[in-house]
């Protein structure tokens, strides 16, 4: 049974990356405001988180300040959302979705400054080699497409949002361990609060689905690509290593380039194209988490030591 489990990890993980990523194609055919579209999504996944939590069992924590963080990452994953919304609509979900995985760096420099994470070379190069996959992505799209510079400012946030989002989940659990329903649904309800406001103010007239069709693809997004996929991932990442899940975890953004260029007709060039495969690839190196120097230096001078023992 374990092994099997095992062995489905990597197909599942790929599997909720994809889903995720087709998700972007029902925020770009969908007539309603990038922040409305984050409120719905949360809400629709808080109803079915609530379920899930109460036909599991699951409480609600005692400590005040796991719930604040809990909520606090909801509003997070909530601008996260919004502003990944906004990128899709200036962009295209290609390019917003690759923007929005820089998110790895940011989690680094959250762990160099306030968890004291130490950061390797790989991951100093890695960064460099982004900038410049962005950059390349980037100069033909701003050549042609007016509201490219905020596709780009919007889906770069967005990774930030996303990695402040990933870092309270952390500090909810440190603070008290939380299951897994329980915590989506206090993200949920975090992530709605905070996408009322700006809701109102930025989509007003364009807050309610207009049709049937809108209605039902709405739920679609709250619950396959919020429950379904997420559920897909967190099961998938604990199963694998951190080198096989960093390159699995690159199918989303892969997914979503190639949709906006076959599906949407995107307009995409082999500089473009070059730029987002070195991303993908600074991504990756950026995922990769540096060995404690006791366990490398460990392994280093191990090999002249090695006895056969009978």
């Amino acid at each position: 049974m374990a092994i099997a489990s095992t062995r489905s990890a990597p197909i599942g993980l790929v599997i909720g990356c994809i889903i995720f990523g087709l998700g972007s194609l029902i925020v770009a055919h969908v007539d309603i405001g990038g922040w409305a579209m984050s409120f719905w999504r949360l809400a629709v996944s808080g109803l079915v988180f609530a379920v899930l939590a109460k036909i599991m069992g699951q409480r609600m924590p005692k400590s005040r300040r796991a719930i604040f963080y809990a909520l606090l990452s909801g509003a997070f994953l909530g601008l996260d959302l919004a502003l990944w919304h906004e990128s899709i609509y200036a962009v295209g979900p290609g390019i917003s979705t690759l923007l929005n995985s820089l998110q790895i760096f940011f989690l680094a420099a959250i762990g160099f400054m306030y968890f004291n994470e130490r950061q390797s070379i790989v991951q100093l190069i890695s960064l460099f080699l982004a900038m410049i996959g962005v950059a390349m992505i980037g100069s033909p799209e701003f050549a042609h497409n007016t509201a490219a510079t905020w596709g780009f400012v919007t889906g770069i946030v967005s990774g930030a949002m996303l990695a402040a989002s990933m870092t309270f989940i952390r500090k909810t659990h440190d603070t008290e361990p939380t299951p897994i329903f329980m915590l989506m649904q206090l993200i949920s309800i975090g992530g709605v609060l905070a996408m009322i406001i700006p809701m109102f103010v930025f989509d007003t007239g364009n807050i309610l689905p207009n049709t049937w069709s809108e209605i039902g693809w709405v739920l679609i997004y709250g619950t396959v690509m919020q429950c379904l996929a997420w559920g897909l991932i967190a099961y998938s990442i604990p199963k694998l290593s951190l080198a096989l899940t960093g390159l699995l975890l690159l199918t989303e953004p892969i997914a979503a380039l190639v949709i906006d260029y076959s599906w949407l007709d995107k307009p995409i060039n082999t500089l473009q194209w070059s730029g987002a495969l070195l991303t993908m690839f600074a991504i990756y190196l950026g995922s990769l988490k540096p060995k404690p120097r006791a366990l490398r230096r460990y392994r280093f001078f191990s090999r002249f030591y090695k006895r056969d023992y009978k």
